[in-house]
C-alpha cells in the first residue's frame, strides 16, 4: 500500500480525536474561537521540537524556499483557522458525525472550484456524483423544528457553517500543498515539517492577537484548559503532519478521498463517546455525501 494512503488514514484518525476534544472544550470551557486557538497553541511546542530535532538528525541543514512559499503558507493558514472555527461552531448546531460530514464537502467544493477557475473538465459520472452529494446536503439540512422550503433549509446556520468549513479546508489544502512544493528538498517529511512549523506559529500568533482584541479573558481560559487542550494540540500536530506529508506525495483531492474514512471514525465516536444517535435521515445523508466525494475523485 502506498505511503500517502496510510498517511491519509492516520491523518483522518488523529483528526477525529482532535475534533472530539475540541467539541468537548467548546461545550464546557471555551468559546469557538478559544477552542480553535487551543488546537494551534498547544501544537506549537511539539511542532517546533520535532522540526528542530529532525533538522539535527538529518544533518542536511535548512533547505531553501521560493517567495511563493509564504503566499501559499499564509493563505493556507488563515483559511484553516476559518475552517476550524466553522466546524467548532457547527458542533453546537448539529451532532458530531453530521458536523464532520458537512466538513467533508471540501472534496466536492475542490472539484467545483477547479472547474470554475481552472476549467478542469468533469465527466458525466463526476457530475452525477456532485448531484448525489447535493442531495445528501439537502437531507442533512433538515433541522428539527425548522420549517420551510428546501432552499430555506439550505440557508440555516448549520448548513452554512458546514459548507463554509468545507470551502475553507479545500482552499487551505491547496495552499499547503503549494507551500510544501516550494521548499527545495527531496525529503517529503522535511518539507512537511518545515511548512507545518511556519504555519502553526503564524496561526497561533494571529489568532491569539484576535482573541486578545475581540474576546478579553479567553486567552486565560485557553491556558486554564491545558489539561485537556494539550492532548488536542498533540493530536492536531500528528494529524496535520500526516496530511502535509501526504500532500507532498499526492494531489490534495486524492488525499482527501482516502481521508473520507474520517466519516466512519466520527460515527463510531458519536455513538461510543458522545452517546448520540444517528437518525435514518442523517445516516442516509452521510452515506450519500460519502459516496459522492468518492465518486468525484474516481470519475472527474
Amino acid at each position: 500500500m502506498d505511503a500517502w494512503i496510510l498517511l491519509s488514514i492516520a491523518a483522518a484518525a488523529f483528526q477525529t480525536l482532535r475534533f472530539m476534544l475540541q467539541k468537548h472544550l467548546s461545550m464546557v470551557a471555551l468559546s469557538a474561537g478559544g477552542a480553535t486557538l487551543a488546537r494551534f497553541f498547544y501544537a506549537v511546542p511539539f511542532v517546533v521540537m520535532l522540526a528542530l530535532g529532525y533538522l539535527v538528525v538529518s544533518g542536511n541543514g535548512l533547505p531553501g524556499h521560493s517567495p511563493a512559499f509564504w503566499a501559499y503558507a499564509v493563505v493556507g493558514g488563515l483559511l484553516q483557522i476559518m475552517a476550524t472555527w466553522c466546524v467548532v461552531a457547527l458542533f453546537a448546531e448539529r451532532n458530531f458525525a453530521v458536523g464532520i460530514t458537512f466538513k467533508k464537502t471540501e472534496v466536492l467544493q475542490t472539484a467545483l472550484v477547479g472547474f470554475v477557475i481552472l476549467g478542469d473538465r468533469i465527466t458525466p459520472l463526476g457530475t452525477g456524483a456532485i448531484v448525489l452529494g447535493f442531495a445528501g446536503v439537502l437531507i442533512l439540512s433538515e433541522t428539527p423544528g425548522l420549517r420551510g422550503r428546501w432552499w430555506q433549509r439550505l440557508s440555516n446556520r448549520a448548513t452554512l457553517l458546514g459548507l463554509a468549513s468545507g470551502a475553507c479546508f479545500a482552499i487551505s489544502a491547496v495552499g499547503y500543498r503549494g507551500a510544501t512544493l516550494e521548499i527545495a528538498s527531496a525529503d517529503p517529511l522535511m518539507r512537511a515539517l518545515l511548512t507545518l512549523c511556519v504555519v502553526t506559529l503564524m496561526q497561533t500568533l494571529a489568532l491569539s492577537l484576535w482573541l486578545w482584541w475581540r474576546e478579553p479573558g479567553e486567552l486565560g481560559r485557553v491556558i486554564a484548559a491545558r489539561g485537556t487542550a494539550v492532548w488536542m494540540g498533540l493530536t492536531g500536530m500528528a494529524g496535520s503532519l500526516c496530511w502535509f506529508t501526504a500532500f507532498t506525495l499526492q494531489s490534495a483531492a486524492l488525499v482527501f478521498a482516502v481521508g473520507q474514512v474520517e466519516v466512519i471514525f466520527s460515527l463510531l465516536a458519536a455513538v461510543l463517546f458522545f452517546g448520540e444517535r444517528i437518525t435514518r435521515r442523517e445516516g442516509l445523508g452521510i452515506a450519500l455525501i460519502t459516496l459522492s466525494v468518492i465518486g468525484v475523485v474516481l470519475f472527474q
